[in-house]
């Protein structure tokens, strides 16, 4: 039966940007609703059973970059939350027996890498503590709101005195960190805006050390390791805290889903209404305002805020009738970059990965160090520039790039006893395919994907009893993002910071007055980090419209 409600603000998408921004929207007193489209909350951060007893993160599977300060702020480990380090953190076999075991513990790394090159071992620690001190100078420029610098026209967007006065402080901060950084500065702005590739290169000589490295550079990204931009993702690794300690990730206790309903738990008892299977039909507004949400059934809540942490292709195209916008702004949001050639299989093993490289210890569990963290199949740096060769030409890679997660190694509560969740993220399963379609492709490729461990772990395709596999076109449908780009747009220098998600609209506002991005289409963009929905929450908070 429909029906009308009213509320201070009504937030599209109960992921869990939506999720925090709604919590501070109701920490200052608001009214607000979540309505999320799908049964289970979390967005791609969620936990589904899907076979009994099976509690699998679906998409997102590790945590670090989450903002300490929301765990802090919105009492979250009182709500549940739980962060389980992995130690060792990253495990890649080579097909001729070696392997690279990397991770926090003291000394593990250097003895690892000195396998290989005692030369990459003296200068690993010199390389982390440069990508450490950029990350750390850069953290608070990346988790506040995004600047609009560029000298926009009038009649494009007015802005204020304030505003431009709070633009410049923040574009002083982000100079006074880039200065500090000495005789650093241009590493720091190669990082930042140059390829993988030629810094490992650079820094390195062993192969096996920088394909380890440069994994870490495209996933997620439909990029090569020789690509501009795809070295700011190194950055990512000694990001973060939410694992306890700076760059270090970690699986959240009961899969990602358990960080969600953590959010939901804290929400709810700030009086958030939360409303499951309620997808949103069209966003209303009136004389250029927003005026609340209206859903199939004829329902609708009034609000004089819309929180959007959907996309902005959702947001803007599907959602609000494009009419309503300047020209000049709907064509920047038509020609957002989507680009995606990320898949996951999750399967369901009756026992752990027995690695050739190093055997399974002969235990009740079979559970070895390496099963830890995050297992690499992509040996050499060559590898993955072919992976992403075939890609470019619509076609899923030959040889595909994985990165492999075994949660049950740590946490006993999302598997049978005895059993195995391994999760795959693979690159590259290119979106748009030169011939045939996702569909008919997605089981024979993923069939591929196995075959690709199995060089490595011949246990592997007998082990499997269960498995779930989402194709691009998958992620599109089940979890709402465009072109199935996990971080709701490409995270290209082009649409980073104060280009994101379009040129002057950097900060979660829009042309229509009240109608707001809260998701990762807006800065700091991709990944469990939850800045996108406490930032844009500040923003509402500012605006003393309401």
């Amino acid at each position: 039966m429909a029906k009308r409600a009213a509320y201070d603000a009504v937030v599209i998408g109960g992921g869990h940007n939506g999720l925090v921004c709604a919590c501070y929207l109701a920490k200052a007193g608001k009214k607000v609703a979540v309505v999320e489209r799908r049964h289970v909350l979390g967005g791609c951060a969620a936990t589904e059973e899907l076979w009994p007893g099976y509690k699998v993160s679906t998409a997102a599977y590790v945590i670090s970059l989450f903002l300490p300060e929301i765990i802090r702020d919105l009492r979250l480990k009182s709500h549940g939350l739980e962060v389980l380090p992995r130690t060792p953190s990253s495990f890649t076999p080579l097909p001729d027996g070696r392997s690279l075991l990397m991770g926090p513990e003291p000394g593990l790394n250097q003895r690892e890498i000195a396998k290989f090159s005692t030369a990459d071992a003296d200068a690993y620690p010199r390389y982390e503590a440069l990508l450490e001190r950029i990350a750390k100078l850069l953290e608070p420029v990346l988790n506040q709101t995004a600047p609009d610098p560029l000298p926009l026209p009038n009649e494009w967007r007015r802005v204020g005195i304030p505003k431009k006065m709070r633009d410049t402080k923040k574009l002083w901060s982000l100079y006074q960190a880039m200065a500090s950084l000495g005789e650093d500065l241009p590493s720091a702005v190669e990082i930042l805006t140059g390829a993988a590739r030629p810094i490992l290169d650079r820094w390195f000589e062993s192969d096996i050390l920088k394909a380890t490295l440069a994994t870490d550079a495209i996933i997620g990204a439909f990029l090569s390791i020789s690509s501009p931009g795809s070295a700011y993702v190194l950055l990512h690794h000694v990001m973060g805290e939410a694992g306890g300690a700076r760059g270090v990730w970690g699986y959240v206790r009961g899969g990602m889903g358990g960080l969600s309903d953590a959010i939901a738990s804290a929400a709810t008892e700030l009086g958030v209404d939360i409303f499951r299977e309620m997808p949103v039909d069209t966003i209303q507004t009136n004389n250029g305002k927003v005026t609340g949400v209206s859903f199939a059934d004829g329902s609708q809540f009034d609000a004089p805020i819309v929180a959007s942490s959907v996309d902005a292709n959702l947001t803007f195209q599907k959602l609000l009738d494009p009419a309503v916008l300047p020209e000049n702004f709907r064509k920047a949001i038509a020609g957002i970059d989507y680009a995606s050639a990320s898949m996951k299989i999750n399967l369901a093993l009756g026992e752990p990965p027995n690695f050739t490289a190093v055997p399974s210890p002969n235990t009740s569990t079979g559970i070895a160090p390496h099963h830890h963290g995050t297992m690499h199949v992509g040996p050499t740096l060559d590898y993955l520039e072919r992976a992403y060769d075939d890609a470019k030409y619509g076609r899923p890679s030959e040889k595909p790039i994985l990165e492999m997660t075994m949660a049950t190694s740590v946490d006993d509560t999302i598997a049978p006893p005895g059993k195995h969740i391994l999760s795959m993220f693979v690159q590259f399963a290119p979106y748009n395919l030169r011939e045939g379609n996702w569909d008919d492709l997605k089981e024979s490729f993923a069939d591929r994907c196995i075959a690709a461990v199995a060089e490595y772990a011949p246990n592997v395709p007998g082990a499997i009893e269960h498995r779930q596999v989402l194709s691009p076109l998958d992620l599109e449908r089940v979890y709402g993002i465009t072109g199935g780009n996990i971080m709701q747009g490409a995270m290209n220098a082009n649409q980073l910071f104060c280009f994101r998600p379009v040129a002057g609209w950097a900060d979660h506002r829009s042309p229509i007055t009240g109608l707001y991005l809260c998701g990762a289409a807006s800065h700091p963009g991709g990944g469990v980090m939850g800045a996108c929905g406490k930032n844009a929450a500040g923003e509402i908070l500012r605006d003393s419209r309401w």
